[in-house]
């Protein structure tokens, strides 16, 4: 591996460390984060640490000033829809509250998505969406999660992309990384409850007989489930 090669894989290090750990409280904001400790403590590059924060201050969780050094800044202010961001807040001890907030953030969108969805999807969109139900039906038995999550994640990204809203779509992201997380960290029963399958299915239905009522009713049905779901597994 060249020297580029090895700065990215600790770079990578770096961030894996500072990003959960900022996240999940231990740097309180307001904390000044050293680029000289930071270079001691990991054992890295003044180089590798300039990368790093410069990720971290895309992600609007730090701020970097002459003189002041690197600061943490306020939750507030993180980007939280940025996909790394809720990984990292979803391996933290924030994750029950974290996984409601983006829940209720998909019972506000994707039930309206699903009914534009019903009228506006391509036939080729109507079509995937009906592959992506039937592949969660094939793999809801068995203990087979990761398996079902690949259709899962596909079938929401087609909902929010055949809403037509270009807002919508760019949800898709989010939404992956919340059905993700529930399935790395075991906020899922063994296998999917078989009345939210079956609910996916009526919604692919739903939108290819263009029924938009029904289709975002069913999907409001979904993220009801899903909250119900999270009472039981992260109280």
């Amino acid at each position: 591996m060249g020297t580029r090669g090895q700065d990215r894989g600790l770079h990578a290090r770096l961030l894996s460390a500072l990003g959960p750990a900022i996240t999940a409280g231990e740097y309180p904001p307001g904390t000044v984060l050293r680029t000289d400790e930071l270079e001691e403590r990991f054992e890295v590059s003044r180089t590798v640490v300039r990368e790093a924060v410069r990720v971290l201050e895309s992600m609007h969780l730090v701020e970097s000033r002459r003189r002041v050094g690197v600061t943490v800044r306020p939750a507030e202010e993180w980007d939280v829809f940025d996909p790394q961001v809720i990984r990292w807040r979803l391996a933290g001890p924030d994750r029950p509250r974290q996984l409601r907030s983006l829940t209720r953030l998909r019972s506000a969108v994707e039930p309206v998505a699903a009914g534009l969805a019903a009228e506006l999807a391509t036939p080729e969109q109507c079509a995937d969406l009906t592959s992506h139900a039937l592949g969660m039906v094939a793999t809801s038995r068995g203990h087979q999660l990761e398996s079902y999550l690949v259709h899962d994640v596909a079938f929401h990204r087609v909902i929010l992309r055949a809403s037509g809203n270009e807002m919508f779509a760019r949800l898709g992201d989010v939404v992956a990384e919340v059905l993700t997380g529930r399935t790395q960290h075991q906020v899922m029963f063994s296998d999917p409850d078989p009345e939210a399958v079956s609910l996916h299915v009526r919604v692919a239905e739903a939108v290819r007989e263009r029924d938009a009522e029904r289709a975002e009713s069913l999907t409001r049905e979904i993220t009801v489930g899903a909250m119900r779901e999270l009472d039981v597994l992260a109280p």
